[in-house]
Order: structure tokens, then sequence, then C-alpha cells
């Protein structure tokens, strides 16, 4: 795959220092993502992912920040000294820039996916690059008080997967990873949270591995948070944190 790894021993490096519980999941070691050498990872929408080992799992949230349902999200993860990565809309970012500054502030990756959540192929050229180029500027806004369509996390996931080639070449040749998913919860799909823990933990029972899609935004999704965790570490399972390469983060995580 080509991609750097940096690999912490298990629980220790990464969670242990900071985690008040010794038998909390934790966050067993940081990838770091380069767009030069893997420009787009996700089995359900490319050929290549991350590159996972078996019983692997990265952790993604789409949709927020929304407050009711995001804070329960990052108080289960904090609670299993978990890091995840959130895709968060530009319109929700300016709205919420409390919110986006505590995710950077637990240590989660902060990603982007577009100002207002549109059907990325269904709209002209130069109103999607305004959606990638607004949405970025709202979080980096949110993050560091600073405006700039050069992101501090070259990470996006377009919304509803779907993007066209010319967009997905605008994003490489800018060096900014596009993130798919290898399995999801269908947090999108009515259903109970009961519904959607059994479904989840099915799909990653049966896939060993792999980049998990959530909704921060869904009730549903925060309420199972707790269980879902909690499954992945009585199953051996260990969650993998993403980063791009370079960052001070990665640095940091290193030590």
């Amino acid at each position: 795959m080509g991609l750097a790894l940096t690999t912490l021993t298990a629980i220790g490096s990464v969670a242990a220092a900071d985690c008040p519980r010794k038998d909390a999941l934790g966050t067993s070691r940081v990838l770091s993502v380069d767009a030069k050498t893997t420009p787009r990872v996700g089995l359900k929408s490319f050929p290549q992912t991350l590159p996972l080992a078996d019983h692997e799992v990265v952790l993604t949230f789409d949709d927020g920040p929304h407050p009711p349902t995001t804070s329960k999200v990052l108080a289960a993860l904090a609670q299993e000294c978990v890091r995840a990565t959130f895709f968060v809309i530009g319109q929700h970012a300016a709205e919420h820039p409390d919110m986006v500054k505590r995710l950077a502030r637990e240590g989660h990756t902060v990603g982007h996916h577009t100002f207002s959540h549109p059907f990325m192929a269904r709209i002209p050229a130069d109103k999607a690059r305004s959606e990638i180029d607004r949405g970025i500027a709202a979080d980096e806004m949110a993050l560091h008080g600073v405006s700039t369509t050069t992101p501090s996390t070259p990470f996006f996931r377009f919304p509803y997967f779907e993007a066209t080639q010319a967009e997905l070449d605008l994003l490489q040749a800018r060096g900014i990873v596009v993130f798919g998913a290898d399995l999801w919860a269908s947090d999108w799909s009515e259903m109970t949270p009961e519904q959607e823990l059994k479904l989840i933990t099915g799909r990653v029972a049966a896939a060993g591995k792999g980049i998990i899609l959530f909704h921060d935004s869904k009730a549903r999704t925060a309420a199972i948070m707790p269980a879902f965790l909690r499954y992945l570490r009585e199953n051996g399972f260990h969650v993998v944190h993403v980063v791009p390469t370079g960052s001070a983060q990665n640095n940091a995580d290193a030590h």
C-alpha cells in the first residue's frame, strides 16, 4: 500500500497515559495516511482500502457536529479511550464551532464533508468546487479561527459516497485523501438501536476488519455506541486512529 505506518504498542502508547480505565478498549495504533500513496480508500467505493490487520477497525462518523448526539458519542469514545475520525459538514461546523474544537481537543481527527451535503455528482462542477471549498473553510474557521481552503487535515468524504471522476481528480491534485468505507451501520434507515447494534456487530464479525461508517447526528447511533465499543473490546478488536502523514497529532502520539 505504501502508507507510512506508525505502529504503537497495543493500548499503551496511545491511551494508557490519559486513560483512567485499565480495561478500556483504547486506541491500538496510529496510522498515517498520505494522499500521494493512497488518494482513495474504502472498498464500498474504491479498489483499495487502508492496510488493516485482522480485527483492526477505523471508526468514522459523518454529518456532525450535532451537539445533542455528538456529545453522547464523544462521551462513549472517551469512556473507552478511543479515537475516531469525524467528517463534519461545514454548515454545522459554522453553527457549532465549540463542538468542532472539542472533537480536536479530545484527540479525534476532523475531516471534511462539504458545506451543505449535496449530491455532488448531480450539480455543476463550479458548484461542486464551491461546496468543497466552503466546507473546508467553515471547518477551518471553527477549528482555528482562519477561513482557508487548505485543510489542516486533508481528509474528505463525499456525501452519499457520490462523486464524479473530475471531483476525485481535483481532490487528488490538491493532496486530499478521499475516504469511502468498508462497512456501515445503515443508521440512516429507520430502526431501533437494538436493531442497529445487531446489524453492525454482525457486519463487523463477518468482515473481520475495516473502516466503519456511522453518523454522529443519529440518536440511535449515539444510543448504541457504549454497547458497540464493549462488543469490540470483548471480541478482540483493535481501534486504529487515522491521521495525515506528518501531522502534529501523529508526531505527538508517536512519542
